[in-house]
């Protein structure tokens, strides 16, 4: 498979890998062909060890190569990081506040954004995964895009690992979408559409983030830390709340934990 990727062009590369993530959330949200309802329990638990994954994911996959690109940078190698971490953050913050949604786990009156209050509680949650995936999409793409510049098979090796983590906690998201609106009466095949179509961002983030640190060598860095910058806004904002807003505090962190040490192993083993 190795191979097979480094005869292919990045942006490629990037469209293949995101369309196994999208792969894993079609394949969590499916999970209604199966049962009604999902315990809440395995939920909150799920939600907690994707959580995990991103954490783990935004400082190996993304923060630590921006730092190692950096050197020599006359502000300093600290600098591109913490520029393009913080001002991924910003970006998702803004995005929070214009872009309807309702995050999982919470009630129709908890839902955000502009004239969240008029549409579908199926609109609202899709548009929440939706915003999650963003910059899932755009790490991976950024990942590969990278490759362009004289990429290792290394640094191909942990882009991989990188969309590998990625896809594998896609699939509690798809079930964090799914699963609500079929425990509400909507039939199996609706919800498992509206599951499925929130990962649908992924691959078009990735083509976009490839092609723009492909050809534009210097933004590198800054995209990497961008990148997890947005993700740990998301996980911090949205995931942990969500995975212990049933009381589920205990079992949620550690599953986080266990999300953390399984992406921190397969970056570090593999990338």
């Amino acid at each position: 498979m190795i191979a097979f990727f480094q005869s292919l062009n990045p942006i490629l590369q990037a469209l293949l890998a995101t369309l196994f993530t999208w792969g894993m959330t079609a394949l969590g949200a499916a999970l209604v062909f199966a049962t009604k309802t999902l315990n809440q329990r395995l939920l909150d638990s799920m939600l907690g060890f994707a959580g995990g994954v991103m954490i783990a994911a935004s400082y190996w996959s993304l923060l630590a190569p921006a730092i190692e690109m950096s050197e020599g940078n006359p502000v300093g190698n600290w600098f591109p990081a913490a520029f393009g971490f913080l001002l991924g953050g910003v970006f998702l913050w803004g995005i929070d506040k214009i872009l309807p949604h309702l995050h999982p786990n919470t009630s129709i009156g908890e839902a955000e954004g502009v004239s969240a209050n008029k549409r579908k509680r199926s609109t609202l949650l899709v548009l929440a995964i939706t915003l999650h995936n963003i910059p899932e999409g755009l790490a991976v793409g950024i990942a590969f895009g990278a490759l362009a510049n004289g990429g290792t098979e290394a640094a191909l090796i942990g882009a991989l690992t990188l969309a590998l983590g990625i896809g594998i906690q896609n699939f509690p998201e798809g079930v964090a979408v799914s699963m609500p609106l079929r425990g509400e009466g909507m039939s199996r095949r609706k919800s498992f559409f509206y599951g499925q179509f929130s990962g649908m961002v992924e691959p078009i983030a990735a083509v976009l983030g490839a092609f723009a640190v492909a050809f534009v060598e210097p933004l590198l860095p800054y995209a990497l830390s961008f990148a997890a910058g947005a993700m740990i806004f998301v996980v911090v904002e949205e995931v942990i709340p969500s995975s212990q807003e049933k009381g589920n505090k205990d079992l949620a962190s550690m599953s986080l934990m266990f999300g953390f040490v399984l992406m921190m192993i397969l970056d570090v083993a593999l990338g």
